[in-house]
């Protein structure tokens, strides 16, 4: 952000109320969630079985008209602004089933406001559209090996071949891969120039002769491989893959630009999601506090229990407000204006929702670790949030370097008081003279 948008944004009374009909939208989600959501994850449920359970739900959600909210009403979305958005995703957040029931759940969400941004027509019409309505899904195939928190080194490559791209890489972590119809995928189409601008995006159909899905990788959040009802993070190999120009997004070498527009709201829904997460853990170590009799007392008198209660409670409200502040300054500048507060709130934001499952585990004791309470599958899927869209120490730096820019070196600290106190009698040498004449 520009010394003068960073002004602009600063002097602006922040705002993060909604007008009453959407407090009530708010309050029916969290009743739906509650009642509607959340009791199906105590089912073993195959895809065929979950699909026609929540299919219902689905047009629950459609006639309240919350169903994709992320984009624009003209492109089939409710046009919601980041700051709704976000009060919403902290609902949804409770149970990861929420966002796919609301028709926005990660990679789709995010893919769809890239080809709202980046897409023809065409396009739109051929892949977004489909994606808003539920009836497609899609993957953001980006992550190589060699490239994860740099993305300037790329390896994938894609070369114009007269009317066609062949695209050649090795992927992995492709959220959704192995569930997509298509893939977007970002690949280096000019390596004589600066990466940032030397990568493109392009549709590729999931059965395009070439794609080899070789696996889902087992990690933290789903150590195993079957019977999950959501994608995984897929290894993609792409061997001579040909699609036509008609399926680069935008003009070559928008990757970067793209990436960034796509990333930034996702980073928001990320943090409001993860305080719906927060605050159920908050909610269970509370009522194990006040319930759990040990050592002549409830764990609620105890000294530590109570600092973990308040130590939560306060980081929660700054992560809310952090990112609520973050929301509502995209709103008002725009992404590319905002990426400081959207940087810290993947960092604070990851942090906070660790810290209070982990106390709210170590208040249920061997109970917290077993899997009779959904803590120890919150506490795996927890961790991958310092990790996935950037990790944390990426952003750290990236705020640093921000801030930095702000200041200038000195050869005597500015504070440095005999320099100050120098400058304060020149400064008041008169009145100082005329007080010591008054001797």
């Amino acid at each position: 952000m520009t010394q003068r948008r960073d002004q602009e944004a600063g002097t602006m009374a922040w705002d993060f109320s909604t007008e009453p009909e959407f407090e009530a939208q708010l309050e029916w989600m969290r009743r739906f969630v509650r009642d509607e959501i959340i009791p199906l994850e105590t089912l073993d449920l195959d895809r065929e079985t979950f699909a026609r359970i929540t299919a219902p739900l689905k047009e629950q959600v459609k006639e309240r008209g919350l169903w994709a909210a992320h984009l624009p009403p003209e492109l089939g979305g409710g046009g919601f602004g980041q700051v709704r958005l976000g009060l919403m995703h902290e609902i949804l957040g409770q149970c990861r089933f929420a966002p796919g029931i609301f028709g926005n759940q990660a990679p789709d969400s995010g893919n769809a406001e890239l080809l709202a941004i980046g897409g023809s027509p065409e396009q739109k019409e051929r892949w977004m559209h489909p994606l808003l309505r539920g009836e497609l899904r899609s993957c953001f195939s980006m992550t190589e090996p060699g490239a994860g928190a740099d993305p300037t080194l790329l390896s994938t490559r894609a070369v114009r071949d007269g009317d066609e791209y062949v695209i050649n890489g090795h992927k992995w972590f492709s959220s959704n891969a192995s569930h997509a119809d298509f893939l977007i995928v970002m690949a280096v189409t000019d390596p004589d120039v600066s990466a940032y601008q030397g990568s493109s995006m392009f549709v590729v159909p999931v059965e395009t002769p070439g794609v080899q899905i070789v696996r889902d990788i087992p990690v933290m959040d789903h150590p195993t491989i079957t019977g999950k009802l959501y994608g995984g993070h897929a290894e993609v190999l792409y061997t001579d893959v040909r699609v036509p120009v008609e399926n680069l997004i935008g003009n070559p070498g928008d990757g970067f630009r793209l990436a960034q527009q796509r990333l930034g709201p996702g980073r928001i829904h990320h943090a409001m999601r993860w305080l719906g997460q927060s605050k159920r853990a908050f909610d269970m170590l509370c009522e194990r506090a006040v319930s759990r009799y040990t050592h002549g007392s409830v764990l609620a008198d105890k000294q530590m229990v109570q600092d973990w209660v308040a130590s939560s409670a306060a980081e929660m409200q700054a992560a809310r407000l952090l990112t609520l502040h973050a929301a509502w300054t995209m709103d008002q500048v725009g992404a590319s204006n905002a990426r400081v507060e959207i940087a810290m709130i993947k960092y604070w934001g990851a942090r906070v929702l660790h810290d209070v499952i982990d106390r709210a585990i170590q208040v249920h004791g061997s109970l917290g670790f077993s899997g009779d309470l959904p803590l120890e599958e919150m506490y795996r899927a927890a961790r991958a949030a310092r990790i996935y869209d950037g990790p944390d120490e990426v952003h750290k730096a990236t705020v640093a370097r921000r801030i930095l820019r702000g200041y200038q070196p000195v050869e005597t600290p500015t504070e440095h008081i005999p320099t100050r106190a120098e400058a304060a009698r020149r400064r008041f040498a008169d009145h100082l003279e005329a007080a010591t004449a008054d001797l």
